[in-house]
């Protein structure tokens, strides 16, 4: 990801993937800051991924992949002490199962 383009936010919405960011800040904000989110665009401005940081421990991660149609293909999620939960979407945005370990 160090290729998008970083932004920073309040918090973030949503219940269906990808989660929308809300209320962006300034980075020279964040030092007043004990809680945001840093989150990672393409160049077509889609989100790639967020970091959710609280006093200055990433607490959870999104990574986003997406179909050639634009719509969500692949969604990681990593919360602190956890273990990552993959998710899998078709060109719809239909959930679909993840293939089966060998």
């Amino acid at each position: 990801m160090s290729s998008d383009a970083v932004q920073f936010f309040v918090s973030y919405t949503g219940i269906k993937l990808p989660l929308r960011l809300v209320t962006a800040i300034a980075p020279e904000q964040l030092s007043n800051r004990n809680t945001f989110i840093r989150g990672y665009f393409n160049a077509a401005g889609a989100l790639t991924g967020f970091e959710k940081v609280v006093y200055g421990e990433i607490e959870l991660t999104h990574r986003y992949d997406y179909h050639a149609n634009g719509t969500l293909s692949r969604a990681e999620i990593v919360m602190l002490d956890e273990d990552p939960v993959t998710l899998n979407f078709d060109e719809t945005g239909s959930a679909v199962a993840a293939p089966e370990a060998a």
